[in-house]
């Protein structure tokens, strides 16, 4: 997976009031954790707008003072009003342990059923994997290419190596759904082909 380097200053204050002022400077509380010790720590909130406002997924290299931990986003608390980002958690990255990470998923193809009229409709945005860091990707690729309408692919359908996914096996990740158009394009052969008949009825009762 791709890495972002972020630096942060380790705060001795952790209070609300210490907060506030870290805020009022434009930067963000933090802390990492699932190592051997919780650290807090502030960041510019400007340096952190690469790995929130983004739909990838990144690790995060986060040094701290003399402290160089690999990690990967775990939660963002927002302002409810004004969006602003209030607090940012890090899970720490330990060789050999399995963490679990939102992984985007990738469609690759121009569908038949699309081309067909169909829309394209995918559900899930980012697949759940678990395992271990070094072995997760940076997205998930799905080949549509041969879907027709009210086709689809779910959990199930997909393998992604040395990883297992967690989401659902039975929930859709990504179909071809029927539109007004394509129903419409399927009608058309079958009237053109009524009113064929109900003009060569009359015309074989006159022959007759």
């Amino acid at each position: 997976m791709k890495t972002l380097v972020i630096k942060g200053d380790i705060r001795s204050n952790t209070g609300k009031v210490s907060s506030k002022e870290l805020r009022s400077e434009g930067k963000v509380p933090c802390v990492v954790y699932g190592g051997t010790e919780h650290i807090h720590f502030s960041v510019y909130s400007a340096d952190l707008k690469a790995l929130i406002y983004t739909p990838n997924t990144y690790l995060v290299q986060l040094t701290l003072g003399n402290n160089v931990l690999t990690s990967h986003l775990k939660d963002v608390q927002f302002h409810p009003v004004s969006d602003e980002i209030l607090h940012v958690d890090f899970q720490e990255i330990v060789e050999g342990k399995l963490v679990t990470l939102l992984i985007p998923v990738k469609v690759k193809g121009n569908s038949a059923g699309v081309r067909a009229g169909g829309r394209l409709s995918q559900p899930i945005k980012r697949l759940r994997l678990h395992g271990e860091a070094k072995n997760m990707p940076d997205f998930v690729e799905i080949d549509i290419e041969k879907l027709e309408i009210g086709q689809g692919i779910r959990v199930r359908d997909l393998t992604v190596a040395n990883v297992e996914i967690l989401d659902a096996a039975a929930n859709t990740v990504v179909a071809v759904e029927v539109t007004r158009a394509s129903q419409q394009a399927e009608a058309t052969p079958a009237a053109a082909k009524t009113a064929d008949a109900s003009k060569a009825a009359p015309a074989a009762a006159k022959k007759k």
